[in-house]
């Protein structure tokens, strides 16, 4: 695995490629990609990272596995490809930016408009085996995903962290809420958004409100 990171991120967390557990990490997913079906495709694997440099970044919306079944993942937490039929969590995200902006239910669910205006869509785990949800976590990425985090958390002021569900409300812990917002809900999935507290949330436009406020141009969802 030849990582190709974005120059600024690699300016902010390179030194975790030199740590023996990214060393151990590299290993295990050349491995993968050698011997089993892997995804998303590996010029993907930090997609995240390369369409949102680090000074860029206004928005994290914390994702926990990339999906496991063909031509789904790119890299981009919640996104798929053009083309790809939209997985239901996607649709209910979709419906709350409807509901709570007015804007029209996009016709495809590459999230890369959102990436490009300083969106980063973060998955804690950035690789995974095919129709094996969950198979490459606790190898490593967690420990890279968070040192991104911390240094966001760092070295920027006024970010707005977005953590839906329980795995990504757990990451709170990194985040000095007194220069950031964090705005915290039940999953999107339609198991969690249907009990409740999905629907009506209106993350999308508290975060635009917030970025105003600190003179930060808003996302166009």
């Amino acid at each position: 695995m030849n990582v190709k990171i974005e120059e600024s991120w690699r300016r902010e967390i390179g030194d975790e490629f030199d740590k023996q557990y990214f060393i151990d990490l590299t290993n295990f997913v050349r491995e993968e990609y050698l011997h089993q079906q892997c995804f998303p495709p590996g010029h993907l694997i930090f997609n995240a990272f390369n369409l949102c440099p680090f000074d860029e970044v206004k928005v994290v919306i914390i994702g926990q596995d990339p999906y496991h079944e063909m031509g789904q993942a790119m890299g981009l937490s919640f996104s798929v490809p053009d083309g790809v039929m939209m997985p239901p969590s996607l649709i209910n995200i979709f419906k709350e930016i409807n509901m709570d902006l007015g804007t029209p239910m996009p016709k495809n669910g590459d999230l890369t408009r959102w990436a490009k205006q300083g969106v980063l869509l973060l998955n804690a785990t950035l690789t995974v085996r095919a129709h094996q949800a969950g198979s490459h976590q606790r190898r490593g990425w967690e420990e890279f995903t968070d040192a991104a985090i911390q240094a966001l958390n760092r070295d920027r002021d006024h970010l707005v962290f977005i953590l839906w569900g329980g795995y990504a409300r757990s990451k709170v812990k990194f985040i000095d809420q007194s220069r950031h917002l964090v705005l915290q809900s039940v999953h999107p999935s339609p198991l969690s958004a249907n009990r409740g507290g999905w629907f009506g949330n209106h993350h999308f436009s508290r975060c635009n409100e917030y970025l105003k406020a600190n003179g930060i141009k808003p996302i166009e969802w």
